[in-house]
């Protein structure tokens, strides 16, 4: 983008942004809640507005795409092409569904009932992600009103499900069903934040994830620990046992190949890493926790976000209840996730799993391990890929303080959970890129979730940037 139009997309994004705000707001009035089945009506009104708002904005294109399962949560989609045959397209991804409001009674406000304090819209959605993916209209409107294009520089399509917050169960199958449609250059996610308000930044990575669960059987039945214990197999003790061995004295994970092909951290990022302003004593509160303990060798946001876990998310069997139950269990249970990092496949650390049960568990108690799914495989875009650099400018230029002025610097980040990300970056064959502005005090999931306005507008000024900067980074 030109230099003279930094400060008229300024200018309309600004003049604009009462607008903005009560659209924003009559959308976020829609009680969207994929994982109530009382709602469903409503997620697919939020859906129809959503489509009757890309209409109005100029997209020539805009679909309700339904998904499998039946559940009745729908997708939009909408595609503008650019009419340039050189300019690349860009898919940006988001959702309009929102998670469930209880408890009620520590709202401030109605969730879906949109108010303005200090500066922030509460609702329910204002942050995740009705506001994020919102801030795209207005972006797109200030490109074009900015350049004076009467469409975008880039191929533009959109594609917003409304199943995130229940799992996006059907979204992989809805991408391998309509990839032709889908395809592009770059996939934009506007589903993730920033470091602070202070410290603008960029998310490069999330990671992936598989679940399992391990249940023993030994007797066939409970029995009497003084008439049989000691001279049987316990199944409790023995899954007790192997789970003590899933790490060793280094908190290494000890499945066969786990670490294999993993992408390591790179000097630059442990770097770029060490420059965020991280305060351990309260990341420490927030963990509800005395500690930071991990894998040797990595500092506690390394290990958060750049390397793969194995965590015991439960374990149980025999007698729980009060007093005493002298038995020899028959059964025992425990519950296992792997959070994945670039390089690694789901499916191979499910049979790295299936052969380490294999060769430790003992011949004469009985074993079953299932999965849940198959699984979601880690995303990352390398720090030199020339599009994450078009994001950095973008962001540099919108949180600038004058936009003709100096840009503000960007750090990297990552997030340590997983979503449909890797399912975009899979399916499509393309780069995932990260353009989120929430905060990280932005109550995602809790009571009084709200968006900070002023980020809101500067999503906004990043996204007008980022599509000349994109077009023009062939």
């Amino acid at each position: 983008m030109s230099t003279d139009a930094y400060v008229p997309v300024r200018t309309f994004v600004e003049q604009n942004s009462a607008g903005f705000l009560e659209d924003l707001k009559d959308w976020l009035r829609i009680p969207s809640i994929s994982g109530d089945p009382d709602r469903v009506g409503d997620v697919r009104a939020s859906a129809q507005w959503l489509a009757a708002k890309l209409r109005a904005t100029g997209f020539p294109t805009v679909e309700i795409w339904e998904t499998a399962g039946g559940a009745g949560l729908p997708a939009v989609f909408a595609e503008w092409p650019s009419g340039d045959p050189q300019a690349p397209t860009v898919a940006v991804y988001g959702h309009h569904d929102v998670q469930p409001v209880t408890p009620l009674e520590l709202w401030e406000t109605q969730p879906f009932d949109p108010s303005v304090r200090d500066g922030k819209l509460y609702a329910r959605g204002a942050s995740d992600d009705k506001g994020q993916i919102f801030f795209h209209v207005l972006g797109l409107r200030a490109h074009l009103a900015a350049t004076g294009r009467t469409a975008p520089a880039v191929n533009l399509k959109l594609i917003v499900e409304g199943e995130e917050e229940s799992g996006s169960p059907n979204f992989a199958q809805l991408l391998r069903e309509r990839a032709d449609r889908l395809a592009c250059d770059v996939v934009v996610v506007s589903d993730t934040g920033m470091w602070d308000r202070d410290t603008p930044s960029t998310v490069t990575g999330m990671r992936g994830l598989i679940a399992a669960q391990i249940d023993l059987h030994g007797p066939s039945g409970d029995v009497h620990s003084g008439s049989f214990g000691g001279a049987i197999s316990n199944p409790l003790t023995e899954l007790v046992r192997l789970l003590a061995q899933l790490h060793d004295e280094n908190r290494h994970i000890a499945l066969p190949g786990f670490y294999d092909g993993i992408v390591a951290l790179t000097d630059t990022e442990r770097r770029l890493f060490a420059e965020l302003p991280f305060d351990e004593a309260a990341w420490l509160r927030t963990a509800k926790s005395r500690a930071a303990v991990g894998e040797a060798g990595y500092t506690t946001l390394e290990r958060v976000w750049a390397r793969p876990t194995a965590e015991i998310n439960g374990i149980w069997g025999g007698h729980t209840g009060p007093g005493q139950k002298t038995i020899v269990p028959s059964e025992a249970h425990a519950k296992l996730s792997f959070r994945l990092v670039a390089g690694q496949d789901p499916a191979q650390v499910r049979k790295a799993l299936e052969l380490w049960l294999a060769e430790r568990i003992p011949s004469w108690l009985e074993y079953e391990v299932e999965f849940e799914g198959d699984g979601v495989r880690p995303c990352l875009t390398p720090l030199d890929h020339p599009a994450l650099n078009s994001v950095t400018r973008a962001l540099g230029r919108a949180f600038a303080d004058d936009p003709d002025g100096e840009p503000r610097q960007i750090l990297y980040t990552r997030e340590g959970g997983s979503g449909p990300e890797a399912d975009l970056q899979e399916v499509l064959g393309a780069p995932v890129l990260f353009l989120g502005v929430a905060l990280p005090e932005d109550g995602w999931h809790a009571p009084n979730e709200k968006m900070d306005i002023a980020g809101l507008l500067r999503g906004a000024e990043a996204a007008a940037y980022l599509w000349e900067d994109l077009a023009g980074n062939k």
